[in-house]
């Protein structure tokens, strides 16, 4: 009789564990709640224009393409991945100091000159240490689980090569003394929802992926490559159910034994793994087993991270001048970080990350026309519970305050359509504790075994993917965390 599995949740991380699974011959069924696949990497069609939620970067595509050579496949039979072209990020600040982030290079060694002369053998070094926490941290510890504190000690000494006790910032600040350049090599952490003062400097390797596989960007859109990765798992026969919300996870002593829906569907299965929120995943749908309600309350007291303020616009005009890319950085930085993370505030002076994705797909809005989305990190709902209905209207227009003054002058005459999210969205449409955007808070106690294990430690055939397992957020962590859980699933289903 074939092996069978479960996966809850299509996002990034369910897919690809589902591809997996079935790939090696393990009859699989994916169940979404919602009526298309992606999760947080969701879109809109709005008056002609397309816009993602999420992600806006592709930065490690092998690991993606992985996936599709599993069965002797190639991905550009779903996907077409587009190159972004540099710079891969531009760096502003409010009084008109930028600075364009490349893949490497003389051209990235040019911009740090002009930035600051005195730090580019500062930067050299950095790259030396990033290439080495590439090699160490993520090609092994990244590739590998921790199921017990024993793996963790084991560990211990390459984490201590590393310095992993000392935060990102702390660790560029060691090479370069620009503190804009600082501010340019430890911003990138917050993309996966970490604090550059706390995310364990380890985090640097998100300079090492963005140099050695370069910045991509899917045709269509983000959804896109979910899509793609829907359609190749059903070509290998997996099951995908949509628009089925999952009730609860069946236990019989301690065995998972099959996944219930609010339709009223019951699936059986020898293994389930949950791509869903963790506190939800615990409290909601192992809420009648004495496990969950104890790991739901473990995990909810744990530091979250930020939620997201999300602002779509559709505007006349192009804009070629504006790279895909932007960090729109505030007159603060350390500051504005605490009020995100430790004080609960919605600072008046917002960091704002910008996509500019028609710039690199016109096909996203109709010609003549740009999209635009800007995300700022905001404080999650367990820290800031204020009404967003209320607040978002003035939040929004405060950044379209901040993008005339630096961008674009007249962009209220040229806005065709608007929208915006919020972490009550979140919430609410993807079940996401407090609204955090990206699961628990990456810093080094919440790393590795510290993190919820990608199998459980009391149900044996319940497993976990997605942000807020090991190694973390981000589509390259989620889809190496898919790699993870596929090989414990595999191991025990053999």
């Amino acid at each position: 009789m074939n092996r069978t599995a479960i996966v809850i949740g299509a996002g990034f991380g369910g897919l690809a564990l589902a591809i997996r699974l079935q790939s090696a011959g393990v009859d699989t069924t994916l169940v979404e709640a919602r009526d298309r696949p992606g999760g947080c990497a969701a879109m809109w069609e709005r008056d002609g224009f397309t816009f993602d939620a999420g992600p806006t970067a592709i930065t490690d595509p092998a690991s993606l393409a992985e996936l599709w050579r599993l069965s002797g496949h190639d991905m550009a039979e779903d996907v077409t991945l587009l190159p972004v072209t540099p710079p891969f990020y531009r760096l502003n600040w409010p009084d008109g100091v930028q600075f364009d982030a490349t893949g490497g290079g003389g051209a990235l060694r040019a911009q740090i000159a002009k930035l600051s002369p005195s730090d580019v053998a500062g930067y050299e070094r950095f790259l030396d240490y990033a290439d080495d926490v590439y090699e160490d941290a993520w090609r092994r510890l990244g590739s590998e689980s921790f199921p017990d504190f024993g793996s963790m000690v084991r560990a211990a000494p390459l984490l201590l090569r590393h310095q992993a006790w000392r935060s990102v910032h702390s660790i560029v600040s060691s090479y370069v003394k620009n503190e804009r350049l600082r501010q340019a090599l430890s911003w990138g952490v917050l993309m996966i929802g970490g604090n550059p003062m706390t995310a364990s400097g380890v985090s640097s390797l998100i300079h090492k992926l963005e140099k050695q596989g370069g910045v991509w960007f899917a045709q269509g859109g983000a959804h896109r490559l979910v899509q793609g990765m829907a359609t190749h798992f059903e070509r290998l026969g997996g099951v995908l159910r949509l628009g089925d919300k999952v009730a609860r996870i069946e236990v019989h002593g301690d065995r998972a034994v099959a996944v219930c829906t609010v339709s009223g569907w019951r699936g059986e299965a020898e293994a389930v793994a949950s791509n869903a929120d963790l506190v939800h995943s615990y409290r909601d749908l192992l809420g009648h087993h004495p496990r969950g309600p104890k790991m739901a309350d473990r995990i909810a007291r744990r530091r979250w991270s930020p939620g997201m303020f999300a602002l779509h616009f559709g505007i006349k005009g192009n804009w070629p001048g504006i790279p895909h890319h932007m960090m729109l950085f505030g007159s603060r930085y350390e500051a504005w970080l605490k009020d995100i993370f430790d004080y609960g505030i919605l600072p008046q002076d917002a960091a704002l990350y910008l996509q500019h994705a028609t710039v690199t797909d016109p096909s996203l809005a109709p010609e003549g026309h740009s999209t635009f989305s800007i995300m700022a990190p905001v404080p999650h709902m367990g820290k800031l519970p204020i009404d967003w209905n209320r607040v978002a209207p003035v939040y929004a227009d405060r950044i379209l305050d901040e993008i005339q003054h630096r961008l674009i002058p007249d962009i209220r005459s040229r806005i065709v359509t608007q929208f915006h999210r919020t972490p009550t969205d979140h919430a609410r449409d993807l079940s996401a504790h407090h609204g955090s955007a990206f699961s628990l808070e990456p810093r080094l106690t919440q790393n590795a075994w510290f993190r919820p294990h990608n199998q459980d430690d009391v149900l044996p055939n319940l497993y976990l993917v997605g942000a807020g397992t090991h190694p973390g957020a981000g589509v390259p962590g989620v889809v190496a965390g898919a790699k993870m859980t596929a090989a414990l699933m595999l191991k025990d289903l053999a």
